[in-house]
């Protein structure tokens, strides 16, 4: 194997695992039972009459 292909293979295994654990990340914040209130909170906020 040349070094380019080890080095492109690589990247994009640890980009791979990079993006998924971002998702993961996010996911676990957007459905941690302590963040709903805030969530509901903020989408409340286009329905307000001010």
């Amino acid at each position: 194997m040349s070094t380019y292909t080890t080095l492109a293979s690589f990247a994009q295994t640890v980009g791979l695992l990079y993006f998924v654990g971002m998702f993961l990340a996010i996911a676990v914040y957007a459905f941690w039972p302590r963040n709903k209130s805030r969530f509901d909170e903020a989408a409340q906020i286009p329905l307000r009459e001010e």
